[in-house]
């Protein structure tokens, strides 16, 4: 089967649907609001969708990949913005380096884990 598909968005839930809508505007996410209760974040033509929903299971297990292109410049950036002053529960993991490229990781408002990663050529 080929696929001709254009994008994935994964839909993310949030426990403070408004504090998880500031931090990902804060984070550096356009939003588009869909509705009161569901938000379309992107950046450079990708993205997600953010809903007012909370099951704990499914946010505690929640993994979103973001690949970069320089994982370094990327890390440098978003430490710049403090965002584990502005938002509780926010953390921000420095670099680690693996067999297979490098990444860093950010924990949402709501235990979301991202991983930002960049791939060794």
């Amino acid at each position: 089967m080929q696929h001709q598909a254009s994008s994935i968005r994964p839909f993310i839930g949030a426990k403070n649907f408004d504090l998880s809508r500031h931090f990902y505007r804060d984070w550096g996410f356009e939003e588009r609001e869909l509705g009161p209760n569901m938000s379309y974040f992107h950046t450079a033509g990708f993205g997600f969708y953010l809903q007012d929903a909370y099951v704990k299971d499914w946010v505690d297990n929640t993994m979103v990949f973001l690949e970069v292109d320089d994982v370094v410049r990327y890390w440098e950036a978003l430490s710049a913005l403090d965002l584990p002053a502005k938002y509780a529960g926010v953390r921000l993991v420095p670099i680690r380096d693996y067999e297979w490229g490098r990444e860093c990781f950010v924990h949402d408002p709501s235990g979301i884990l991202w991983h930002i990663g960049e791939f060794f050529s």
